[in-house]
C-alpha cells in the first residue's frame, strides 16, 4: 500500500501542472536582483509619464549603449545598433545580426508606451464662479470617477505661434503646483448615488481646476483667467491661441512607489504598458550577442486602437522591417514569415477582491511570473490573435530552458468583458505573434499596482527569446 502511494505521488509530480511562485522557488540571489532592477524601472517610469517623455527617456538609454539614430536612407550594418525616432512619440530600437535574417527572421518585441489619461481640449480656458479651468476629452478606456479628488500633473508640448515649440511639465517637483478635478460632496450626493458607475461622472465634467487668483484690474472681465494667461505666458511664452497647437494632459502627480510591508510590489501611474516597454528595451540594449536580428518596438495610441502614424497601425514598422531585409538582400517576405514577435502587454492580475470576473484556473496570479496569453478579444474571441499550438510550445521551450519563471492566461472570464493588444496587428504582416506581460492590479486606474518578481521574470523571459 506505502509502495502504490509513493509511486503516485511520484506521477502526480511528473504529471501535474501547477503554477510556482516567483519569490517562492527563486534564489536569494535573484530576488535581491529583481529588486535591483525594479529601482531603475522606477526611475524610468517617473520619466516617462506621456509616450514623448517615454521616447525621450529611452532614447537617453539607447545612446548610453551606443545606439546610433537611423533615418532612411540610411545604410544598415551587420552588429549595427540604431533606434528610429518616429515624430517623438514612438520608436523601433533594432541591431542587424550576422545570421541570415531570410532564415533567422526578425526577433520582435512590441509594447506600447501611451496611457488613459486627460487630454486637454484645443480651446479648454474658462473661468466660472471664482475658479479657472481646462476642459479635457478623455485618452483611453478609465473610469471616470477614480481622475477626481487626486492630483494631477500638466504635461505635454506646445507649437507656438512664433515657430518655436515648448515642452511644460508642472507638478512633479517637490515645489510645483498640481492641478484638481472636482468632486460632489457627498452631503450633496443623493442623485449622483443613484446612477449607475459609468454615469456618475459625465466627461464635460473632468474640468482641471488651474487658478483661483483675480489679475487686479477692475477693468478686466475674467481677471483669473487672466492670471493664468499671464503664468503661462510668463514661463513659456504661451498666449490663448497656442493652445490650439498644443498636446497637452493632466496625469496622476504620483510618483512610483514600493507597496506593502515587504517591498515586493510597486504601485504607479502608466504600468500599462511601460512595465513591458522597460523590459523589452533594457532585455535588447543588455544583450551582446551579435548573431540574431532584434527589433524592439514601443509604439504609440494603442489605448485608442493603434491609430495615425505613431501607432502600431503604422507602415512605418512594417518599412522598418523591410529594410532590415533589403540590407540582407533577402525578400522582405521570406523574413516577415521567419520571424516571430512577442507582442509586450501587460495582463488582468487576479483580484480576490473581485474574484467574480476571473476564472482563477486561467487568471494572471501576482507574482507568479510573466504571463503569456494565447488569446485575448472579447466573448467569442473577438478581435484577437490566436496563437498557434506549435508558437506557444516554442515559446514554452525557451523559458523552461532558461528557468523563467511563467504562466498562463485569460483576460477574465468568457462573457465579463475582454480587450485586445497590438498582436494582431503585428500577425497581419504574416509574422508568428503570442502576447505576453506582466500581472497588473487596478489596470487603467491613475495608480496600478504590479510585483517586482513578474517585472523581472518578464526582463528575463524577453531577454531568453532574444538570445
Amino acid at each position: 500500500m506505502e509502495k502504490k502511494k509513493s509511486e503516485g505521488k511520484k506521477l502526480e509530480k511528473d504529471l501535474s501542472y501547477k503554477k510556482e511562485n516567483f519569490f517562492v522557488v527563486s534564489s536569494d540571489e535573484k530576488i535581491k536582483a529583481a529588486f535591483d532592477y525594479a529601482e531603475d524601472y522606477k526611475k524610468y517610469i517617473d520619466h516617462s509619464k506621456t509616450e514623448r517623455e517615454a521616447v525621450k527617456a529611452s532614447v537617453a538609454l539607447c545612446k548610453e549603449k551606443g545606439y546610433k539614430e537611423y533615418r532612411f536612407g540610411d545604410e544598415l550594418k551587420a552588429g549595427g545598433r540604431y533606434y528610429y525616432n518616429n515624430r517623438g512619440k514612438s520608436l523601433a530600437v533594432f541591431k542587424i545580426g550576422t545570421a541570415n535574417v531570410g532564415k533567422d527572421g526578425i526577433r520582435i518585441l512590441a509594447s506600447h508606451i501611451d496611457s488613459p489619461r486627460l487630454d486637454i481640449k484645443q480651446n479648454p480656458l474658462y473661468e466660472d464662479s471664482s475658479m479657472a479651468f481646462l476642459k479635457t476629452h478623455y485618452y483611453g478606456g478609465i473610469k471616470k470617477y477614480q481622475w477626481t479628488a487626486i492630483p494631477l500633473a500638466l504635461h505635454g508640448t506646445v507649437a507656438l505661434k512664433n515657430g518655436k515649440t515648448v515642452d511644460i511639465a508642472i507638478g512633479e517637483g517637490e515645489n510645483d503646483p498640481v492641478f484638481y478635478v472636482n468632486d460632489l460632496l457627498p452631503h450633496l450626493s443623493r442623485e449622483q448615488y443613484s446612477k449607475n458607475l459609468s454615469q456618475a461622472i459625465d466627461g464635460e465634467t473632468l474640468n482641471v481646476l488651474v487658478g483661483g487668483l483675480p489679475f487686479k484690474d477692475d477693468d478686466v472681465k475674467d481677471a483669473i483667467k487672466l492670471t493664468v494667461l499671464k503664468h503661462l505666458h510668463d514661463d513659456f511664452g504661451m498666449c490663448e491661441s497656442d493652445f490650439l497647437s498644443a498636446e497637452l494632459c493632466v496625469v496622476p502627480a504620483f510618483n512610483a512607489r514600493d507597496i506593502g510591508f515587504d517591498r515586493a510590489l510597486i504601485g504607479a501611474y502608466g504600468h500599462d504598458d511601460r512595465v513591458c516597454s522597460y523590459p523589452a528595451l533594457t532585455a535588447l540594449l543588455n544583450e551582446k550577442d551579435d548573431e540574431h536580428t532584434v527589433l524592439v518596438v514601443l509604439a504609440d495610441k494603442e489605448e485608442i486602437g493603434s491609430e495615425g502614424n505613431t501607432g502600431m497601425q503604422c507602415k512605418v514598422y512594417e518599412d522598418i522591417i523591410d529594410i532590415i531585409a533589403a540590407s540582407q538582400n533577402q525578400p522582405s517576405a521570406l523574413v516577415r514569415a521567419n520571424s516571430v514577435c512577442l507582442s509586450a502587454d501587460v495582463t488582468a492580475g487576479y483580484d480576490p477582491n473581485f474574484a467574480g470576473v476571473f476564472e482563477k484556473k486561467n487568471a494572471s496570479l501576482v507574482s507568479y511570473g510573466t504571463s503569456i496569453c494565447k488569446f485575448t478579444g472579447s466573448g467569442g474571441k473577438g478581435g484577437s490573435n490566436d496563437a498557434s499550438a506549435e508558437l506557444c510550445g516554442r515559446v514554452r521551450k525557451i523559458f523552461d530552458d532558461n528557468k523563467i519563471v511563467w504562466q498562463t492566461a485569460e483576460l477574465g472570464k468568457v462573457d465579463a468583458g475582454g480587450g485586445g493588444t497590438v498582436a494582431k496587428f503585428i500577425a497581419k504582416l504574416n509574422i508568428d505573434t503570442i502576447d505576453i506581460g506582466v500581472p497588473v492590479i487596478s489596470m487603467h486606474a491613475p495608480y496600478e499596482v504590479i510585483s517586482k518578481g513578474d517585472l523581472y521574470s518578464t526582463y528575463e523571459a524577453f531577454a531568453a527569446f532574444i538570445r
